[in-house]
């Protein structure tokens, strides 16, 4: 694949900025789209933005807030609380954000000559998000191909990892500490390590610190 290229559904987070560097040593040229989707924090585009610069890729940004049209979330709307409760989606949930996003980024890909399309979902870790399963990317690639007569390649690198798994997948690339510092995951907007305490925070810092005992413990290599 060092002679294709690829581009990267780009949040400026933890997933896909691991997904990122995953595409950079599998590829031979690697972009980025990134989606404003009104959500409440625009310094995750920035961050994303700045991202891309350093690592020397196209970056793209697509206006997605027609989604605040039709649905209400607490990922949009600040007046919604973050919210997880049990039997029910978590309030952060998007309806259609990666049916759209992935999508538009497969026109962009074919505007730029491209045919894979990689994505930071999990199964192992989404939240209980149903457009993060493995069964859903399947049917979309499929979708897709058919709509637009077209042989794209959808790519889920995180798809079986949890937390610990994404954090190990990064030091592998080489990237820990870039990840660590330089990504923003945290739903109130602070890079890095975050707030703590949101749902977002919680589960990137415990799964760092899992990976990093594992590592020390010699579990990983």
């Amino acid at each position: 694949m060092k002679n294709e290229k690829a581009v990267v559904v780009f949040s400026g987070g933890q997933d896909s900025t691991t997904c990122l560097f995953w595409a950079l040593q599998n590829f031979g040229e690697v972009a980025t789209v990134t989606f404003d989707y009104g959500q409440r924090h625009s310094a995750e585009i920035e961050v994303a933005r700045k991202i891309a610069d350093e690592l020397g890729v196209k970056f793209k940004v697509l206006d997605m807030t027609l989604i605040n049209q039709l649905s209400a979330n607490a990922l949009t709307r600040a007046d919604i609380d973050i919210t997880a409760k049990e039997g029910e989606l978590p309030s952060t949930f998007v309806p259609g954000r990666n049916l759209l996003f992935l999508s538009f980024a497969a026109v962009y890909a074919d505007a730029i000559g491209s045919r894979h399309l990689i994505t930071g979902v999990s199964e192992t870790d989404f939240s209980g998000y149903p457009d993060c399963r493995d069964t859903f990317i399947r049917s979309l690639n499929v979708s897709l191909n058919l709509a637009m007569d077209k042989q794209f390649i959808i790519h889920t690198p995180l798809m079986w990892l949890d937390k610990a798994g994404v954090w190990e997948l990064s030091d592998g690339l080489g990237a820990l500490e870039f990840v660590q510092e330089k990504t923003l995951t945290c739903y109130e907007g602070i890079p890095s390590t975050g707030c703590g305490e949101c749902p977002s925070c919680k589960l990137r810092n415990e799964g760092l610190k899992t990976y990093l005992v594992q590592k020390a413990a010699g579990a990983v290599e």
